[in-house]
C-alpha cells in the first residue's frame, strides 16, 4: 500500500489519498474449474438449483437466492440479451485502453447474467454506442482461438458480426 500525505487546505474538506495495489491467488474449486474448462471447449455451463430451479451462469456451487447447493450441470446457449451495460472512457490500471464496453448478458437457458466485454461496436460515437447496446439487444458469445481457461476466453458481439 502506498500512502501520500493529506493535502494542505485552508477552507473546505480535507482529503487523504491512498493507493492499494493487491494481487490475489484464488483457489478455483470444482465448480469454477469446470466452468472455466468448458470455455476452452467453446461452451458456457451453468448449474441448476434444485430448490428454485434457476440455472446460474456463471456456474455457482450454491444458489444465491436460497443458499441451496446446486446440482446438475446445464449447457446454455451462446446467445442472449443484454441486461445491463457500461461504456468506459477513462483509463483504469491493468484494464484495456478505453473506450471499451462491458455488458451483463442473460444467455438463453440461463436465469442469471454473465459479464463480459463487448467487441465490434464503434464506441467513439457515444449516442450510437448506447443505441447499439440497448437493454434487450441480442448478442452472441465469441470464443478465443487459443483459449487459456480464463474469463478472457470469451466476449460478446452483435450476432450479425462476422469474424
Amino acid at each position: 500500500m502506498t500512502t501520500t500525505q493529506p493535502a494542505p487546505t485552508t477552507d473546505g474538506p480535507k482529503f487523504y489519498e491512498q493507493t492499494w495495489d493487491l494481487s490475489y491467488k484464488h483457489a478455483l474449486g470444482e465448480t469454477t474449474s469446470k466452468f472455466l474448462g468448458a470455455l476452452t471447449e467453446g461452451k458456457i455451463l451453468g448449474r441448476r438449483c434444485p430448490s428454485c430451479e434457476r440455472v446460474l451462469v456463471p456456474a455457482k456451487s450454491f444458489c444465491d437466492r436460497d443458499h441451496t447447493s446446486t446440482t446438475d450441470w446445464v449447457e446454455v446457449a451462446n446467445i442472449g440479451a443484454i441486461e445491463m451495460f457500461t461504456i468506459v472512457y477513462e483509463p483504469f490500471r491493468n484494464l484495456p485502453a478505453p473506450p471499451y464496453a462491458l455488458a451483463y448478458v442473460t444467455l438463453d437457458g440461463a436465469d442469471t447474467a454473465l459479464v463480459g466485454y463487448v467487441r465490434g461496436i464503434d464506441l467513439s460515437d457515444k449516442e450510437r454506442a448506447i443505441e447499439a447496446l440497448a437493454i434487450g439487444t441480442r448478442v452472441a458469445v465469441k470464443f478465443a482461438d487459443e483459449p487459456t481457461g480464463t474469463a478472457a476466453d470469451y466476449w460478446f458481439e452483435l450476432p450479425d458480426r462476422q469474424d
